[in-house]
């Protein structure tokens, strides 16, 4: 489907991000350069504790502190809160309880339990320092995957510590297939707790006019429209009288998509104080309490015939929610038992997947949630091809889907079209030259020296047709100069929407490039839309943009054939002018002279053609998935004395269908990668046995940076989708390849050893740990 605007003189083209000058030169607006008259500084006070009971709160020496204006406790603001449910769940959506500030009993280190108010963020940080809580200490339940037998329990009214539970058809029902196949392979394997971190922390600031009953707010999010929707309900009040402003964002990654707890304390605390309120997280705070994610295990199966075929396959999942996930982990968590199948042909199987309260930060979305299926599905391929004698890209050619094959349904019913995962996966290993890595290999090994390759291929839903995430709004407005702006709901949080909708709207429209400007985050101009999440901006903002900018079209052309006095089948509207077909050469009207007789000669419009040049339209997907998948390819060299692992090459090839901007799009491709690397071997927030939190620093918590990142390299191949463009998400799909890529590389390095990897990250203690208790196996076996 080509752009509406006909030549595509954008779309598909490595055109300069728009944000850039903007960005680089410093002059972003993010919250924390929002300043308002009067405003105040939140500072929070913190449990030192994983939990205990809340004995007492004293504040009287806060409050003398000069600059100090108030201390609020749960008495304060929890009786505020009207309703609080986010739209993803729905209002009848069984969900966790989330009181703003703790009130009986604190539920992890870093639970809020006292909100200080001040002139400034220093003088509150002091004052919150003399707040002074009498604790009584509770045994916590720190391990998530003891917490169903724990005789502990995190909330009173779940004395099992169980969130929830989801399940395909019943386990036992495989057992036959499983005891009559040749091989059986089990694998079960823990992923540690890390974040997204992304480089802005959460922020917000929140200013009530109670003279007209109005809020405003500034946030760091990326659903202003939901942040909006929420507030609304926390407080009680009209949703019109809840303005969201969103300017940049440094990155969220799904972590920021829904207001947490202390973005409640500042909506509730801003209605009872005469100026603005801002909160903005220090990172401490932030790995501290922002939430955790991929914290989680799971028992994986396969049956498989003596050819390699693939019979059967199961998963038992268990993950950690902690004290107060966001949102519900068992509404969110079914992707990962739906989606464990991959790209494979395997004919029958079913999943269990259970999520548990622990006394830790509470889960939050993660860049690809569901990320454990590939994790479990394409570490246990690895470790069924050394069971049976065969190479890992050998046993996935046996069994992995192509474009060909296609429609076709996982064992869980979910049906795949318009992907191509045989194709990504032959392409990235042409790109690697697979076999001649292998030679290198054996050469290597005769050296002493243990190289590895791994390789993660997987299906990716985007633009899910789910409530929250169906439609998307665009309103374009072209101005008496004729220059135009278009408005979405935003936002841009290092994912280019920005320049994305600007190349979608000039092609689409038919106008430069440089006469188009977007508004996108503030929720009282801009059309309701779900903000950036689930790989959805790109189709979804297309679709919009398309039908808006069709029916803008169609009375452009009108116009110009009414002065033209052409037939409007023979107008052509290129490049912001139009003129008759067939006489190009001819001056014809500029879109500016068109705008003026839309604006300032109304009595020279054809009838039926109504004054101005603005519209606005609203895309429903039709599709319950838009598929995209990608083959990641790693390879690596492993230091068994030291553990140290060292990426050598790192290969992507993406189906994403069309790519609206390379550019864009290999970003996301890079960044997502980046983190799986990080979640595979340095990043870890961890706990000791009495729930206290020992990362909460980047000298502990690890992150990669240039100096461990290889050059990623990345391949395309394009089918396009069903939906609008043929465009597919591409924003979370680097996230969800790496990790396993880079697991099964060390995995293949080390196998001469005999090493079984069952926990991560890969650190190099924890390599060295590996390679010893492998030693210690074959010793006892010998």
């Amino acid at each position: 489907m080509a752009p509406t605007g006909g030549d595509a003189a954008y779309v598909g083209k490595r055109t300069l991000r728009v944000e850039d000058p903007r960005l680089l030169t410093g002059t972003g607006t993010y919250v924390d350069d929002i300043v308002r008259p009067g405003m105040l500084h939140a500072c929070f006070v913190r449990s030192p504790m994983a939990r205990a009971r809340v004995l007492g709160i004293d504040v009287s020496e806060a409050l003398q502190l000069d600059g100090v204006h108030a201390v609020f406790v749960a008495s304060d603001l929890n009786p505020g809160v009207h309703e609080q449910w986010y739209t993803l769940n729905g209002r009848d959506n069984p969900d966790t309880p989330r009181p703003p500030l703790a009130e009986d009993e604190v539920r992890f280190v870093g639970d809020p339990v006292a909100m200080v108010v001040a002139t400034d963020r220093y003088i509150a940080e002091d004052a919150a320092e003399l707040v002074v809580v009498d604790y009584e200490p509770l045994p916590p339940v720190v391990d998530y995957a003891t917490a169903l037998d724990s005789a502990e329990s995190v909330h009173a009214d779940r004395p099992d510590n169980l969130v929830g539970r989801l399940g395909g058809r019943p386990m036992a029902d495989l057992d036959p297939v499983f005891e009559r196949a040749p091989h059986v392979v089990s694998q079960t394997l823990y992923q540690q707790s890390h974040g997204p971190v992304p480089m802005e922390t959460r922020g917000i600031v929140a200013e009530y006019a109670a003279a007209g009953g109005e809020m405003t707010i500034w946030a760091a999010t990326q659903s202003p429209h939901e942040v909006r929707s929420f507030c609304a309900r926390l407080l009680g009040i009209a949703e019109h009288r809840v303005r969201v402003v969103m300017r940049d964002t440094g990155g969220g990654f799904g972590q920021k998509v829904l207001p947490q707890r202390e973005d409640m304390c500042v909506m509730l605390a801003a209605a009872r104080l005469p100026a603005a309120l801002k909160w903005i997280e220090d990172r401490q705070e932030h790995l501290l309490a922002a939430g955790q994610a991929r914290h989680e295990h799971g028992e994986a199966r396969m049956a498989l015939d003596d050819d390699g075929g693939i019979l059967a396959a199961t998963l038992d999942h268990v993950q950690d929610a902690g004290a107060y996930p966001t949102p519900s982990p068992v509404q969110s968590g079914i992707a990962v038992g739906m989606l464990f199948p991959g790209p494979y042909r395997i004919p029958e199987g079913t999943f269990s997947s259970r999520f548990v309260f622990s006394n830790t930060s509470g889960r939050v979305a993660y860049r690809g949630p569901w990320q454990y299926e590939s994790m479990a599905r394409e570490t246990l391929l690895d470790t069924a091809a050394r069971q049976l004698g065969l190479d890992p890209v050998e046993l996935r050619r046996r069994n992995m889907l192509s474009r060909e094959e296609l429609p076709t349904a996982n064992f869980n019913g979910m049906p795949y079209d318009h992907i191509s995962p045989r194709e990504t996966f032959e392409q990235a290993l042409t790109m690697l030259d697979y076999e001649a890595f292998r030679r290198e290999q054996v050469r290597a090994r005769e050296q002493g020296r243990y190289l590895g390759v791994g390789t993660c291929t997987y299906v990716e839903p985007t633009a899910g047709a789910t409530p929250f995430h169906a439609t998307e709004g665009a309103t374009i407005r072209i101005e008496p100069s004729g220059k135009v702006n278009v408005y979405v709901a935003g936002g841009s949080c290092g994912n280019s929407l920005e320049t994305t909708v600007v190349q979608l709207t000039a092609d689409s429209l038919g106008v430069a490039i440089e006469d188009v400007s977007t508004v996108q985050g503030d929720t009282a101009v801009t059309p309701y839309g779900a903000g950036t999440g689930g790989s959805r901006s790109g189709p979804m903002t297309a679709g919009a943009i398309a039908g808006t900018a069709g029916e803008l079209r169609e009375r452009i052309r009108a116009i110009a054939a009414h002065r033209l006095e052409v037939p409007v089948e023979e107008v052509e509207f290129v490049r912001g002018r139009a003129w008759a077909k067939g006489r190009p050469g001819e001056a014809g009207l500029t879109l500016a002279e068109i705008a003026d007789i839309a604006y300032y000669q109304v009595h020279a419009l054809p009838p039926g053609v109504p004054a101005g040049l603005e519209a606005s339209g609203r895309y429903h997907t039709p599709h319950l998935m838009i598929w995209a998948n990608a083959t990641h390819v790693c390879t690596c060299e492993v230091d068994v004395v030291t553990g140290e692992v060292k990426l050598l090459r790192y290969i992507v090839s993406e189906d994403c269908g069309p790519m609206i901007n390379p550019s864009v799009v290999e970003g996301q491709i890079f960044g997502g990668t980046v983190q799986g690397i990080g979640g595979a071997l340095y990043e870890h927030l961890a706990y000791d046995d009495d729930g206290n939190p020992i990362s909460t620093t980047f000298m502990d918590y690890l992150l990669p940076t240039a100096t461990e990142v290889p050059v990623i390299e990345v391949g395309h191949v394009e089918t396009p989708s069903p939906g609008p463009g043929g465009y597919k998400g591409v924003g979370e799909g680097g996230a969800i390849g790496s990790a396993p890529a880079v697991v099964n590389a060390v995995a293949d390095a080390l196998a001469p050893l005999g090493v079984r990897i069952s926990r991560l990250p890969l650190t190099p203690s924890s390599v060295v740990g590996f390679v010893e208790e492998a030693r210690t196996r074959q010793a006892v076996t010998l």
